[in-house]
């Protein structure tokens, strides 16, 4: 629902997230309410020790002023179970009740450190008993207190302020005026400066130059402009990823026709080619496995792979290799031994320098297909990270291929780094002269597999015959021209549901719509969702049937917003529209449609259970050919 609106701003909570802290809450000053009556009650009468005149009198405010807090709990609860999350009228009086339990809190605070002075007093010598409750009692007040201030600071919206205004007055306001136009600028600009700065927070560990700064902002106005034309709190978001994620198995179950999005490749590609390009694949993923190193070592080896790597790196490193960066490379390199099965001569470059648009790859000689091999690490640090959220578009023009093409700009700008490396350092031309005859393969997987991808199209003039493996490369990653011409020269291997392969910018606007949809309409609260949710993904069962107002409405009806998803919405998002808007409607999309590089092959599992088992039977796995995987779903 809207984000719930106090002190004149709004906050990053809604009226219905106060069921299961404050019923938490509730049952934590119940049990202490019980404990300090049934403490007062034995030892009635007995407070004519020195100070014990102070204690009676505490623990007596002490007992109204928990009921207070309980009754005043209570009535929060309540109120907060109250209607739908798009229906918060039967939530209105939340507010008042909620500056009420605020009030509590300062007698709370007074009487707490009341109790931190009398503990502390020396001249006090009660029972012993007494003294360690009442000790107790402190720690229980400070710590609630604490942790009341640690979740206003987690609720809290920088731009509360001034988004309440935006919502309240967007209806009146004219926004063709300047006055209203400049307060819109400001109010993009703050956000984007908020963005950043969390951006900077969460990666405080790296040091920050300037390549850093730009990708900070960049990255800050993708989130500005994703976030920005909904009013929702995070959980509204986990309610709808639950829902959406019930209906998806609801729909799995029943028997449908095949989604458009999943079509099959030409019958040209016969089962020799699939039975051909798996072997090669499943040949050159340890090389894109390997890539990571000792954390995929030790992660597939957790009990011995440390024993094998000291044995191995006290040894003498390779001479006649090039290994750079990382103080670390012993037990990288140690790594990449033991997962590929290759010698210490077998390569030619291995790089394991790391900064943002800058990732770590590997040259090597495989004797075994005749291949010289460069492979691209994935996404292991904040560096790689910051790469794969730079995902503006940008032109890649090569020449005699195609005019222009849209490609993912941090992951382009990591390819041209390599690139950079293999031809102008000579790195290929070294490993050329060594095996003239052998063919190049680039292969990576995650941000590896899409960088490997940019990095094959632009080598492709000058070495015609190259080969390209991308273990689920990222889905936003080339427009449909570059993605068709990559078809003759590159592969992309995609497991089950891989989640990697699916992320695009489209794709992340129609989950949006998605989940705006699915929580505007459904009609049972919040906390029924959440708990029933996270019963169904840890313990398994049917899907609930959640009622919806989107029940029995034709196909045609489903394209329009309904009332209740409007109010989730702050300004029209070109990526939701209603049917008789045209004008919406012939506008360009807000991202670019991008695709995963050159011929898909999709690996299911036939018959999985989607539970974790204990004792799980054999899977059988299915490859096959597909032409488009859900460049504009998410599925």
């Amino acid at each position: 629902m809207p984000g719930l609106v106090v002190f004149g701003r709004r906050w990053a909570i809604g009226s219905d997230d106060f069921v299961l802290p404050g019923a938490f809450e509730l049952l934590v000053r119940l049990v202490w309410w019980v404990g300090i009556l049934a403490l007062y009650t034995v030892h009635k009468g007995q407070f004519n020790c020195p100070g014990g005149g102070l204690l009676h009198s505490y623990l007596l405010v002490l007992l109204v002023l928990l009921a207070s807090v309980i009754c005043a709990l209570s009535a929060l609860v309540y109120i907060s179970m109250q209607g739908t999350i798009s229906n918060p009228g039967p939530r209105k009086s939340l507010p008042k009740l909620l500056y009420t339990r605020l009030l509590l809190y300062l007698p709370e605070f007074i009487w707490a450190v009341v109790g931190a002075v009398w503990v502390s007093d020396s001249s006090v010598h009660c029972e012993k008993t007494v003294i360690n409750v009442i000790i107790g009692t402190v720690i229980a007040s400070w710590v609630i207190i604490i942790f009341t201030i640690i979740g206003v600071l987690i609720v809290f919206d920088p731009l509360g302020g001034k988004k309440t205004f935006y919502l309240t007055d967007s209806v009146n306001r004219n926004l063709e005026s300047s006055q209203s136009g400049q307060l819109l600028y400001n109010v993009k600009n703050t956000a984007t400066r908020v963005w950043e700065k969390r951006i900077r927070l969460l990666c405080c560990c790296i040091v920050q130059d300037d390549d850093h700064r730009v990708a900070f902002t960049s990255i800050a106005e993708l989130f500005r402009t994703y976030f920005s034309d909904t009013d929702l709190v995070p959980s509204d978001i986990a309610a709808g990823l639950t829902l959406l994620h019930q209906e998806q198995d609801k729909m799995e179950s029943c028997p449908k026709e095949p989604e458009e999005v999943l079509c099959h490749s030409p019958s040209s590609l016969v089962t020799d080619d699939l039975d051909m390009e798996l072997e090669n694949a499943a040949h050159y993923m340890l090389f894109a496995a390997a890539a990571y190193g000792w954390p995929y070592y030790i992660y597939t080896n957790p009990f011995t792979a440390l024993c094998k790597l000291n044995g191995d790196c006290c040894g003498n490193r390779p001479t006649d290799s090039d290994i750079t960066g990382s103080g670390r490379h012993n037990f990288h390199f140690g790594s990449i031994l033991k997962i590929t099965g290759l010698q210490y001569r077998d390569f030619i470059h291995i790089s394991f320098h790391n900064k943002i648009y800058e990732i770590p790859f590997f040259v090597a000689l495989d004797h075994k297909k005749e291949a010289i091999v460069v492979a691209v690490r994935g996404t292991l640090s904040f560096e790689d990270i910051l790469t794969d959220l730079s995902a503006d578009c940008e032109d890649l023009t090569l020449e005699d291929v195609l005019e222009n093409g849209f490609v993912h700009k941090g992951i382009t700008q990591a390819a041209n780094y390599i690139y950079q490396k293999l031809i102008n350092d000579g790195i290929l031309n070294q490993a050329f002269t060594i095996a003239p005859e052998y063919k190049l393969v680039i292969v990576g997987h995650s941000l590896g597999g899409g960088t490997a991808s940019i990095l094959a199209i632009m080598l492709r003039n000058s070495f015609p015959t190259l080969r390209c493996y991308a273990f689920s490369p990222p889905g936003g990653l080339l427009s449909k021209s570059l993605a068709d011409y990559t078809k003759h020269f590159i592969v992309s291997v995609i497991v089950g549901k891989d989640l990697v392969a699916r992320l695009s910018m489209p794709n992340m606007e129609d989950l949006k719509r998605r989940i705006v949809r699915i929580v505007a309409n459904c009609n049972r609260p919040k906390y029924q969702i959440l708990l029933r949710g996270c019963w169904y993904e840890v313990f398994g069962g049917d899907p609930d049937n959640f009622p919806t107002e989107l029940d029995g409405r034709n196909q045609d009806a489903l394209t329009q917003p309904l009332l209740a998803e409007e109010s989730l919405m702050v300004q029209r998002s070109p990526s939701y529209n209603a049917l008789e808007d045209e004008s919406h409607l012939n506008s360009p999309p807000q991202y670019p449609h991008l695709y995963l590089p050159g011929k898909i092959i999709h690996i299911v599992e036939e018959s999985s259970s989607r539970r974790f088992q204990v004792f799980r039977t054999h899977s059988t796995f299915i490859p096959k050919w597909i032409s488009v995987l859900f460049s504009c779903c998410i599925k």
